[in-house]
């Protein structure tokens, strides 16, 4: 537990010191990256079935996907332009018997063999829902379409802080089609998320909030963000009292999905999207600082949500 007035940044250490002490993460000498326990698993599993319930088989077509994505659907994204800063390429060896001697030469030698590598035509995908919009190119049904999906994502932002995790996962209820029908949807989840996670114990708030756009345009980008309430973040105080952490979002994209993967609806206009995301670990380590490391001793009113 932090001491009365500490920084922000040893409260972080000191969460994270607790939850290793506690066995519930392991390090690895990465910061930001975990081995997560079966209880940490179990807590994960459990909210995952907990926002699907609360689909009520209405979340439309479910989809997991796996933790790497096309790298030219992922350009598509603009996530190149937006995030450099976080994104992560993945680099394989192409080469033949003399080039891998090369590799093995410079191994050996304690020298950079990663510059025999090139890029793949895969990288990691950043977002869950990054990986569906390649497949709804076209012309959506009447009404649009929603998607219940999993995935992991990967962003590089090495921190001290558990809850900001290099490789973690999120669950989303996502629509796609006419804009009235996404701000609806953004709208009726955003509400069921507060009502879900407070349900567990947790004291959240909804808050305005903004991408952290690289660059200068970048900035004009997260003040038209701000400006226009396009990203809201259902936030709790996790790994510090004094820093509120984002557990939730719910996202209005407007037609940036539509246009760069050319999505349409019956009345041929450019289609609109919206998701609410749940952060898995985030509100794992969550509801680990409201209720306790003793998993078996949170309230029944919690557990029974959890695993009913």
């Amino acid at each position: 537990m932090s001491e009365p007035g500490a920084t922000v940044e040893a409260e972080r250490r000191a969460f994270r010191d607790e939850l290793i002490d506690g066995g519930i993460l392991a390090p690895t000498g990465v910061d930001g990256l975990y081995h997560r326990s079966g209880v940490f698993e179990r807590i994960v599993r459990g909210i995952e079935g907990y926002v699907s319930r609360a689909a009520d088989g209405n979340g439309g077509d479910q989809y997991f996907f796996p933790p790497i994505t096309p790298k030219a659907s992922f350009e598509r994204t603009d996530y190149v332009t937006s995030f450099p800063d976080l994104l992560g390429a993945i680099e394989i060896f192409r080469g033949g018997d003399a080039e891998h001697a090369e590799l093995l030469r410079a191994f050996e030698q304690g020298e950079d063999w990663t510059r025999f590598l090139v890029p793949a035509d895969v990288v990691m995908a950043s977002a869950a829902c990054h990986p569906l919009y390649a497949r709804l190119t076209g012309t959506l049904p009447e009404g649009g379409q929603r998607f219940e999906i999993q995935g992991y994502c990967f962003r590089h932002e090495p921190s001290i802080d558990p809850t900001r995790m290099q490789s973690f996962r999120m669950h989303e209820l996502v629509y796609v089609g006419d804009p009235a029908q996404a701000s609806a949807h953004r709208e009726l989840w955003l509400e069921r998320a507060v009502g879900l996670l407070t349900g567990l114990g947790l004291e959240v708030e909804v808050e305005e909030a903004n991408d952290p756009f690289f660059g200068r345009a970048g900035r004009m980008l997260a003040a038209n963000q701000r400006a226009t309430a396009l990203k809201l973040e259902v936030t709790c105080a996790v790994s510090s009292t004094q820093v509120r952490t984002a557990i939730a979002s719910a996202n209005y994209h407007e037609t940036h999905f539509g246009d760069a993967f050319d999505i349409h609806t019956t009345d041929g206009a450019v289609a609109h999207s919206a998701c609410v995301a749940f952060g898995l670990e985030r509100i794992s380590l969550a509801l680990l600082k409201r209720h306790g490391l003793a998993v078996d001793a949170w309230p029944d009113s919690v557990r029974s949500l959890l695993w009913p």
